[in-house]
Parts: structure tokens; C-alpha cells; sequence
């Protein structure tokens, strides 16, 4: 499967060529945000949430604008990268917006691993944020019943395997918390680890074991998919599929194709205008936002 339709590194030599492309492969997704929309430090309050490995890990808690006398909704998001990157403010412009729509916002800083293994620990991480956010409810002043899960590409994978896959739990996490959301929204997310999709190198003969692809089921909470119709890493016919299974289960499900536009798309205008909309439409239906203003005007304040 080739990486660009177009090389922009077609004068080079073959072996430069396939070196270059075999280092995008690996990173995965690091590339989709460009550099110049990187935030360099995540909006919030900075919370340890757990320490690993000699590491404390942090959530990055943006309260609403407002404040509410009932509890309020809360997203939590987790960057994409592939893994082995990825900036933890990638989604600055949506939690700024959200928060400005009166739900908290929160960005997780997870472990990344090497060239090599799986993701298993990015999964830990991503299980105990939410773990974490829901036993603290209260001082966040959170409805534990109302916590969306969402991510981009890698991070669309974490939290789409928290709340409908099984294992790789942390055994220093309280299992009676539940790390599921209420809600997904995933940005052209890495779902299915089969020879076709995102990661099969990583999970060999278990892709399916670890897909969130094969768990699409009853108890999957209502999905939101933003992709583009053009993403070689994330191909929209997988997408599509997966769609139909949480159909066939009784799920709500959205699948938004944005045309002739590939991977990491939705950190860009226009569509991250679009993107951020559509994502407010959605809570919205589900009372997750009190009001449902155009997410210019919210940016504007």
C-alpha cells in the first residue's frame, strides 16, 4: 500500500525513498497535526493521576467557562502518534471550545512505547485516566454518567479499546471502576490491528484479540467517527464496516467521510472548524452541552 499518491520525495533515490517512508510507517501518525498547529502546553490544571516507572503522568483538567450548579459532562482525549509520540495538547482548540459550551475538558498524558511491542501500557494509561476522573467526580464536579471518551488516530484507538475492550487493565487500578465512556468520538481512529488496517506488526496473530473492530456490540455507547475518504493508514471501507456492526448491535453510530482528504485532517482549517461542530452537534443530542453555538463563535470569546 503506498503512503502518498504523490512522493514529495520523488527526485530521490530509491533507497532514500524507502527509507524515509519506512520512518513515516513507523511513527505512525506523529505526522498528522502539522508542527505549526501544535500547541506547546495543554490547557487546564495539571493533575498527576498516577506515577509509573519512576514517572508521574498527568491530566490536563479544563473546567467550563462558567460555572454550574449540576454537575456538568466531561470529554477526555487522548493524542494520537502512533504510540511512540504525538503532542499531549493536540487537542487544545476542541477542549477550548468545549469548555467554553460548559463541559470539562481534559487531555491525558500517557506512556509511549518503542519501535517494538504493543500498546499495551498506552492502554493501561488510558483505562486509569478514566478510572481516575471518575472516582474524583465529585471534587470535579463531573457527572460520572456523562463522560465522552475521544481521541485522534492512536488516542481514537485508546479510547475506543477503553470502552469496549476487555484486559490490559493496570493491576494497581480498582476494577470496580469502569473505564468506559458514555459517549466516543473518534477522529480517524486506529480500530482495526488486522493485516489491512493500522498496527498489524505490533499484534501479529491477536489483532483481533486486541481490535476494537471485533467488539462492536450492544454495550458499545453511542460513536461518533470524523475520517477522511482518503486516509491510507485508516481506509474509510474499514470504517464503514465497523459502522454496520454497531448498527446490526442497536448502537447509535455516525460515520462522517470527509472527501478527498487523508490522515490527521481534522487539526486543520477547514475542517477543524468542522470537525469541532460536528463533535458539539453530537454531545449536544445527548445533553452533554447546554447550548449548541458555532464553534467560531466560542473561539472568539
Amino acid at each position: 500500500m503506498p503512503f502518498f499518491s504523490r512522493s514529495p520525495i520523488g527526485s530521490f533515490p530509491l533507497f532514500w525513498k524507502v527509507g524515509v517512508l519506512g520512518m513515516a510507517l513507523l511513527v505512525g501518525v506523529v505526522l498528522e497535526v502539522p508542527a505549526q498547529q501544535r500547541p506547546q502546553e495543554p490547557l487546564g490544571e495539571r493533575i498527576i493521576y498516577k506515577t509509573v516507572d519512576g514517572k508521574d503522568l498527568s491530566l490536563y483538567v479544563l473546567q467550563p467557562s462558567q460555572p454550574a450548579v449540576t454537575p456538568h459532562a466531561a470529554i477526555i482525549f487522548f493524542h494520537g502518534g502512533g504510540w511512540v509520540g504525538g503532542p499531549t495538547a493536540q487537542f487544545n482548540y476542541q477542549a477550548r471550545y468545549l469548555a467554553a459550551r460548559g463541559m470539562a475538558a481534559i487531555q491525558v498524558e500517557y506512556r509511549l512505547i518503542g519501535a517494538h511491542g504493543t500498546p499495551q501500557v498506552c492502554v493501561e494509561d488510558a483505562k486509569s485516566s478514566v478510572r481516575w476522573v471518575r472516582a474524583h467526580a465529585k471534587s470535579l464536579h463531573i457527572d460520572p454518567d456523562k463522560i465522552a471518551e475521544s481521541g485522534g488516530s492512536a488516542g481514537g484507538y485508546l479510547a475506543a479499546f477503553a470502552a469496549m475492550v476487555p484486559g490490559w487493565d493496570d493491576p494497581g487500578d480498582n476494577l470496580q471502576i469502569s473505564p468506559r465512556a458514555n459517549l466516543l468520538v473518534l477522529f480517524n481512529p486506529v480500530i482495526d490491528n488486522s493485516p489491512s488496517g493500522f498496527g498489524y506488526a505490533r499484534f501479529g496473530a491477536d489483532y483481533k484479540k486486541y481490535s476494537p473492530f471485533f467488539y462492536a456490540s450492544a454495550h458499545t455507547p453511542p460513536t461518533l467517527i470524523l475520517s477522511g475518504s482518503a486516509d491510507r493508514l485508516i481506509h474509510a471501507t474499514a470504517l464503514q464496516t465497523f459502522k454496520q456492526s454497531l448498527d446490526k448491535a442497536g448502537v447509535h453510530a455516525k460515520l462522517i467521510l470527509y472527501p478527498n482528504v487523508g490522515h490527521g485532517f481534522f487539526n486543520r482549517e477547514p475542517y477543524l472548524t468542522q470537525t469541532t461542530q460536528a463533535m458539539a452537534d453530537f454531545l449536544h443530542e445527548y445533553g452533554y452541552l447546554e447550548n449548541n453555538s458555532k464553534a467560531t463563535e466560542a473561539q472568539s470569546r
